[in-house]
């Protein structure tokens, strides 16, 4: 994995020195970050306790047009922050008791990740999550190898139609995703809980059912069924989308400005169960606005 200068750390590979420029995502090689607090609006196993220690980093590999943290990852909002200040993040939330680390969206920046987690080690000693959009290079996952405990993916679509479409991403999509996801789940393993039903290590791939594509979810599901046992991996199957950001204000993408159906989620729902996946469902009433948390421009 090369760092900042001529980037790749993710599949879009555009090369530019991020020492004096931005890359795709938006940030340059300076730490940004818009929030690090507990949080209790992850999977249960995450959020047990007092809650996960997020830490939301600035900046995003896609380019979702329904994207809910859109002041972060399109608009720039955050401040920026030194390695040795994200390792003392990392150690004042483990003090304030979170029960993990939760690294969100946290691709633009992991050389910098690595060496605060390398500053923090001895003293940080709960599991680190690396919770992210699943559009990863696989030689920057590599490189997490021994630094990362619990990786909470996304897996977005099955067809690159929609991951252009709604995502703007390249052709071959669901090849890189899941490519990523197997060297996960080849690091860490099969899930392991301890006695409160924490997860300590493991992978949990989310999905999002989207309004209308209720047969590319299954197409998704199906795949990942043969790639994986169901002992091998989590799925989270979400409910949760709310017409947010262009999905709202552009005409082209009319048919996702809306929730999604009951029967829509329920329908994937069930063929999730009939696939043998174990995992976390959501209640409808997640489909909403309020569970986006508060995002800071400055130090708070």
């Amino acid at each position: 994995m090369n760092g900042y200068e001529k980037c790749e750390l993710c599949p879009r590979k555009c090369r530019i020195s991020r020492h004096e420029s931005v890359g795709f995502c938006g940030q340059s090689d300076k730490i940004r970050i818009a929030r690090a607090a507990l949080h209790l609006w992850e999977e249960p196993c995450i959020s047990i306790g007092k809650g996960s220690g997020a830490v939301f980093f600035s900046g995003c590999t896609l380019r979702c047009c329904f994207c809910q943290n859109h002041e972060i990852s399109h608009e720039g909002k955050g401040y920026n922050v030194t390695i040795s200040e994200l390792a003392e993040t990392f150690l004042r939330l483990q003090d304030e008791g979170a029960e993990n680390i939760n690294l969100v969206s946290p691709t633009p920046f992991v050389p910098s990740i690595i060496e605060a987690l390398d500053m923090a080690k001895g003293r940080l000693n709960i599991p680190v999550v690396y919770n992210c959009g699943g559009f990863e290079n696989i030689e920057t996952i590599k490189a997490l190898e021994g630094y990362v405990d619990i990786y909470l993916p996304d897996v977005k679509y099955f067809s690159d139609e929609y991951a252009k479409e709604y995502s703007g991403c390249p052709d071959g999509y669901f090849e890189t995703a899941i490519s990523a996801v197997r060297e996960m789940q080849k690091q860490v393993g099969k899930p392991v809980f301890d006695e409160r039903g924490k997860l300590l290590s493991g992978v949990i791939v989310r999905h999002m059912v989207l309004p209308t594509l209720r047969h590319d979810s299954m197409a998704v599901l199906k795949a990942l069924r043969e790639t994986f046992e169901p002992d091998e991996i989590l799925l989270s199957l979400m409910s949760q989308y709310v017409p947010m950001y262009r999905a709202v204000s552009e005409e082209k993408f009319r048919k996702i400005n809306r929730r999604v159906s009951t029967f829509e989620y329920n329908s994937v729902l069930d063929y999730a169960r009939k696939l043998g996946f174990d995992g976390y469902s959501q209640e409808r009433s997640s489909s909403d606005e309020c569970f986006v948390p508060e995002f800071f421009g400055s130090k708070e």
